[in-house]
C-alpha cells in the first residue's frame, strides 16, 4: 500500500511566483531556457538549468554548472525568494487547458515504494539522464521540481480538493507563453491532512504518469542517503520525495508521433504498396487526417494525408504491449520496412508531442527535413495503468501528458 507524508514546501511569496515559476527543465534547451528568463534574476531557470548563468556553449553537466544550481538556491532563499513553510502540509496544484481543470495533491512520496514496485513506471529510463538528476537532487539537497504521479479514483480525496478549492487560492495565475492556468492551495487542517494519508494507505499502487527520470534520481538519492547514514530511522525527511498526484480519471494522454528522415531506399509508391500487407490504406488528400481510433494511423507523405487501419490478424488485443499502436506501428512500418530497429537510438526517426498539432508534421516534411510523418491514436490511462500493473514496459516515446507541471510553486527539502 502507498506511504505518504505532508512535507513543509518551499514557495515563493504570493507576489513573485509568476517570476520564479518555470516550465520543467526537459521540456527546453539551454538557448531556450536563456531567452526566457532574460534579466529575470528571479527565474528558476538559474536553478533547474543554471548553466544560462554561464556563456553560451557551456557544457549543462560541468561541476561548476551543478555548483551554480545550489548557489543559487541559498541566494533564492537568503534574498527571500523562496521561503519554506513552517508547517507540514500537504498542497493542491490545478491546472487548466483549453477549459479543462484537473487537480492534483503535492506530497512526499516514499521512496522505498519505488524501489519495492508500489510506485508503478511504464518507461525505461536511461543511465546518463539518472546521473544527470541524481547530482542536482545531492548538491541542492532538494527536490526543485516535481514529478507527476496518477492515483486511482477516490471520493473521499476528490471531496476535500473540492472543500480547499471553493475558497481563495494562493497563488492563481496564466503563464505565459502556454497559456495554461495554476492554482495552488495550502491542505493545513490536521483532520485532512490525516485522511489524506490514510486514504493513500488503502491504495495498492500510484502511478508514475511523467518524469521516469525525476523519480529514479529522487528515489535513488534518497536510497542512497539512507545506506550512507548509519543512525537511519526511516523518518527522514530523504526518504520521501516530491510528487503531484492526480486522479486517473482527470488525466488524458496526447498522442506521441514520429517523423522518419527518408523511406529506407523506397520510392513513395513502393513504400505505400508495403504498407498494404498489413494495413488498410487510403488517400485523403491535402487537407490534414486524424486518427479516428485504435489501429487507425495518420500518414503524411509527399504533400498528401493518408489513413492506415491495420488488419485484423497483424495485433494480439489480449496482449496489453503488443495491443498498442506504438508497437503496431515500430513492427509493422518503421521496423519490417523502414529498417529502423531501435527507437531509443536510430538517429532516423524524431519524435513529436501531439500538442504541437498535425500541422508540425506535415511542416517537418514540407521542408525537406523528414521524408515522412506517422501520427497516432493516443493511449488511454487505462492502458498505461494496465501495463503498469502487469509488469511491462511500453514501448519508447509512447505518451505525452499536458499540461506539463510548473516548476518552483512548491520545493521539497530532504533534511
Amino acid at each position: 500500500m502507498a506511504v505518504i507524508k505532508p512535507f513543509k514546501g518551499i514557495r515563493p511569496p504570493k507576489h513573485l511566483v509568476e517570476q520564479v515559476a518555470s516550465r520543467p527543465y526537459d521540456v527546453l534547451n539551454s538557448d531556450e531556457a536563456r531567452a526566457e528568463a532574460g534579466d529575470n534574476e528571479k527565474s528558476l531557470y538559474r536553478i533547474i538549468k543554471p548553466e544560462i548563468d554561464f556563456p553560451a556553449g557551456t557544457d549543462e553537466h560541468d561541476e561548476e554548472v551543478y555548483q551554480k544550481a545550489a548557489d543559487n538556491f541559498k541566494l533564492f532563499m537568503n534574498n527571500g525568494w523562496l521561503l519554506q513553510d513552517q508547517k507540514e502540509n500537504y498542497y493542491i496544484y490545478a491546472q487548466t487547458m483549453n477549459g479543462k481543470t484537473q487537480y492534483g495533491l503535492v506530497v512526499g512520496a516514499y521512496v522505498p515504494d519505488y524501489m519495492n514496485g508500489v510506485i508503478k513506471k511504464h518507461e525505461l529510463t536511461r543511465r546518463d539522464k539518472e546521473e544527470d538528476r541524481m547530482k542536482h537532487v545531492r548538491i541542492n539537497n532538494a527536490n526543485i521540481e516535481p514529478v507527476f504521479f496518477a492515483y486511482p479514483d477516490n471520493e473521499n480525496l476528490d471531496a476535500i480538493v473540492k472543500k480547499y478549492t471553493s475558497t481563495a487560492p494562493v497563488y492563481d495565475f496564466i503563464a505565459p507563453g502556454d497559456g495554461f492556468g495554476h492554482t495552488f492551495w495550502i491542505v493545513d487542517q490536521d483532520e485532512d491532512i490525516e485522511m489524506i494519508t490514510n486514504e493513500f494507505s488503502e491504495m495498492p499502487a500510484l502511478y508514475i504518469a511523467d518524469g521516469h527520470h525525476r523519480s529514479a534520481a529522487a528515489a535513488l538519492v534518497g536510497d542512497e542517503k539512507a545506506k550512507n547514514n548509519s543512525a537511519h530511522q526511516g523518518t527522514e525527511e530523504y526518504n520521501y520525495f516530491m510528487a503531484v498526484c492526480f486522479p486517473a480519471n482527470q488525466l488524458t494522454i496526447i498522442d506521441y508521433n514520429r517523423v522518419v528522415k527518408d523511406l529506407n531506399g523506397l520510392t513513395k509508391e513502393q513504400f505505400l504498396a508495403a504498407l498494404e500487407k498489413h494495413f488498410i490504406v487510403e488517400d485523403k488528400g491535402s487537407e490534414e487526417y486524424k486518427p479516428q481510433a485504435l489501429h487507425n494511423f495518420a500518414l503524411y507523405l509527399d504533400g498528401k494525408w493518408y489513413s492506415l487501419t491495420a488488419k485484423s490478424g497483424t495485433y494480439d488485443d489480449t496482449d496489453p504491449i503488443g495491443v498498442l499502436d506504438v508497437t503496431i506501428s515500430s513492427n509493422l512500418i518503421l521496423d519490417d520496412i523502414l529498417g529502423i530497429k531501435d527507437l531509443r537510438s536510430d538517429k532516423r526517426v524524431d519524435f513529436v508531442g501531439g500538442i504541437r498539432g498535425l500541422g508540425e508534421l506535415s511542416k517537418r516534411v514540407d521542408s525537406g527535413e523528414m521524408a515522412a510523418a506517422l501520427a497516432l491514436y493516443p493511449v488511454s490511462m487505462k492502458q498505461l495503468m494496465d501495463i503498469a500493473d502487469t509488469g511491462n514496459i511500453m514501448p519508447p516515446k509512447t505518451t505525452w501528458f499536458e499540461p506539463k507541471l510548473r516548476s518552483g510553486l512548491v520545493i521539497h527539502a530532504l533534511d
